[in-house]
């Protein structure tokens, strides 16, 4: 297992260590890993000191592996370390108890074991061993990540039709709530597809922060780079439940305009890399090669 910093900067390395503390301090931490961008070495480039670069290619991506918790669930225990992980670079922590992690290391998870074979191990207390994770069978893979898809893609396509029709009747919140549920339907489409594993949240930006590597066209949708681009994105996060439920909910017509071009564009982008995900993993297949 790899356990070295040393391809990225001392700067990086100092926030790892501080975030490996954080998390141990706040959490029965057994292991924390680093996967994701952070965990692979550029070859000298500038990727990880570029201020202008993207978020999704410089947030830190991290699985903390926890002994099994009774009384909490996994995902209040992520946005409880997410919360205080707080720094200019952004967090994403995805966490599961040690006995989950090994079943799906034991049933050849992709997500899992391409962790166990690429990534950083930061943290480990050493009581309790990972399982060796058995080579993913791409013919199941293939066949899984196209069943997902269909199922979270139609679905997305569905909200997105259905909002259109209340657009039309000047129902905004109605359509609003109904982008929201269209977007994480296409989000959760690709995480599906390209990497067989779905956090369980309702949130877009954390699921837009989870697919963003897959596709620079997705990075730049929803860029939140101006107050303009931030308010716009905010108002689909909270299409959920309070364009439902709350009175000072507001969303114009140009507003809602422009979240249906994003949504539209996002159901776009969607098929298109998961189709040509399928087709990559046919050609490994012919090739018989692994998928990683």
């Amino acid at each position: 297992m790899n356990t070295s910093l040393e391809h990225l900067p001392a700067i990086k390395r100092d926030q790892l260590r501080l975030l490996t503390t954080i998390i141990t301090k706040a959490v029965d931490a057994e292991k924390i890993f680093l996967y994701g961008i952070h965990a692979s070495d550029p070859g000298g480039s500038d990727l990880y000191t570029d201020p202008l670069l993207p978020d999704f290619l410089s947030s830190y991506d991290l699985l903390v592996v926890t002994h099994r918790v009774k009384h909490r669930h996994d995902y209040e225990i992520q946005d409880k370390l997410e919360n205080r992980c707080r720094f200019r670079t952004q967090v994403t922590v995805l966490v599961h108890d040690i006995e989950y992690v090994n079943k799906r290391l034991a049933e050849g998870d992709y997500f899992f074991c391409k962790i166990l074979r690429d990534a950083i191990l930061l943290f480990d207390v050493g009581s309790i061993p990972l399982v060796e994770g058995k080579a993913p069978n791409l013919l199941s893979l293939k066949e899984t990540a196209q069943r997902d898809f269909d199922k979270f893609w139609h679905q997305s396509d569905a909200f997105f039709k259905s909002s259109l029709y209340n657009k039309v009747r000047k129902e905004f919140k109605v359509a609003v709530f109904l982008l929201h549920q269209a977007a994480e339907n296409a989000y959760q489409a690709i995480l599906t597809v390209f990497n067989g594993y779905k956090p369980c949240t309702h949130n877009p930006d954390k699921l837009r922060r989870y697919t963003n590597r897959f596709s620079i066209e997705l990075a730049m949708l929803f860029p939140r780079n101006t107050d303009e681009e931030q308010h716009l994105f905010k108002l689909l996060i909270h299409g959920y439940i309070d364009a439902r439920y709350k009175e000072e909910y507001v969303i114009g017509e140009n507003e809602l305009d422009l979240l249906t071009e994003r949504i539209s564009k996002l159901l776009s982008i969607a098929s298109r890399i998961c189709q040509n995900r399928f087709i990559s993993i046919d050609k490994l297949v012919a090739a018989g090669k692994e998928i990683y």
